[in-house]
């Protein structure tokens, strides 16, 4: 039976676990459990290829313990109970259950009473957050690790061992590969080891020999590396971390870093999760220190949108640019957070007569609209009367910055009319 070589390559033992020291290092807690033999179920969750399964498998192979493999939204009850009857008959089975965020209801009733007698350890893998997307009766019997991404030497290292192994490898293969192709490979798969070893195995399976040798340069190997863009599902986790980089790069003027996570979108063409997030921007971040900014990028995603990619881009980084390098200022929706709290406090207070509604019959004798002064009857369109409720006199949310020169102006036009309103 054919097996690929990245599942070949999978460690015995933690001391062929690629990466993930922090977890699997001398003195780390996975090491620890494992050489105590002291066991508990655990959930790892981190990017794909960066070695969650390969940790389980090491796990196992550094123990006697019956190692099952599952996969929480493709197996069912009954395959659950089949690891569970065998648990009874052995004492203990490690369970690796993949995409474990897609426990259903029924499976995890059926699944808890088993990790906490302790026949089952679990090892649950997932790309999605635990604290978000995992049910907390399965969270809290469980201890939760975040693997990484694989750095670019870790790679490189696991493909000379692929390239020199050949019991599980490519060791028997005549095979000989340029330093410029080998680097390309580590780097170009960004952390996904998986996509690495894929790329090799293709690569050097698919290349004819010349005088009894494979030999593998930069042009085959791009050929063969699966192209490994920042694509992710648009309601999983690492979509929600690009984007919070992306606005607070922008937040803070660092208009390099929000280029970057800009290019990881467009890499994964989510046009509609930049536009929306760059509207927020102008107005959450940029606001009324420099309204003609939000301007720009409205004007900046209606381009993007009617273009779409790969032009779209173009409109897209100019407004990401310009977002940056502005003043900011919050000040107009941190104000309309203000007294959207006071009146979840109950103190909205009742609307001044003089404000209320008197376009109907008999609201002059409910005294609706009585006294109002209208403002353009006055010279500079102000006239000096109450508009908040009794409850919230002399309250002030609206609290300017003084960032950009619109919003200074408005400053300036503030004390004005607070210093008349005063005499």
């Amino acid at each position: 039976m054919y097996r690929p070589l990245a599942y070949r390559m999978r460690p015995r033992t933690l001391d062929e676990v690629v990466g993930q020291q922090h977890l699997v290092g001398p003195g780390k807690i996975i090491r620890r459990m494992v050489d105590a033999k002291l066991l508990s179920s655990m959930i790892l969750y981190g990017p794909p290829g960066t070695g969650k399964t390969s940790i389980a498998s090491a796990i196992a192979g550094s123990t006697q313990f019956a190692f099952r493999t599952l996969n929480a939204a493709t197996d069912t009850k009954k395959d659950l109970q089949i690891v569970a009857e065998e648990a009874k008959m052995s004492g203990t089975v490690i369970l690796l259950l993949d995409e474990v965020h897609r426990l259903d209801k029924t499976k995890q009733d059926f699944l808890l009473p088993h990790l906490e007698n302790g026949r089952i350890i679990l090892i649950g893998a997932t790309t999605e957050n635990p604290y978000i997307t995992i049910n907390p009766a399965i969270r809290s019997r469980t201890q939760i690790f975040e693997v990484y991404p694989l750095s670019e030497s870790d790679i490189y290292h696991a493909l000379e061992q692929a390239l020199q192994d050949s019991e599980r490898g490519l060791g028997k293969d005549a095979i000989t590969i340029d330093e410029v192709a080998l680097t390309h490979l580590a780097r170009v798969t960004n952390g996904d080891l998986r996509s690495a070893l894929n790329a090799l195995e293709l690569a050097a399976k698919s290349t004819a020999e010349i005088a009894g040798t494979i030999h593998l340069t930069l042009a085959i190997i791009s050929e063969c590396v699966q192209r490994k863009a920042f694509s992710h599902d648009k309601d999983g986790d690492a979509h929600y971390d690009v984007i919070s980089a992306f606005q607070k790069s922008i937040r803070g003027s660092d208009p390099d870093a929000a280029l970057h996570y800009l290019a990881r979108m467009v890499e994964a063409g989510d046009l509609a999760s930049i536009c929306r997030r760059l509207l927020v921007i102008g107005y959450e971040d940029i606001g009324l220190a420099n309204p003609a900014a939000a301007a720009r990028t409205v004007n900046a995603v209606l381009a993007a949108e009617r273009l779409g990619f790969p032009e779209a881009r173009i409109p897209l980084a100019t407004a990401v640019v310009d977002l940056c390098l502005s003043p900011k200022s919050n000040s107009a929706y941190t104000a309309l957070d203000a007294a959207l709290a006071d009146i979840k406090d109950g103190k909205a207070g009742q609307i001044p007569d003089h404000l209320r509604d008197s376009h109907y019959q008999g609201a002059e004798k409910l005294q609706r609209g009585v006294g109002y002064q209208y403002p353009h009857n006055y010279p500079d369109g102000w006239v000096n009367q109450t508009y908040l409720p009794d409850t919230l006199i002399n309250t002030h949310y609206y609290q300017p910055k003084d960032t950009g020169r619109y919003e200074q102006a408005l400053h300036q036009r503030l004390n004005e009319l607070q210093k008349r309103k005063q005499e």
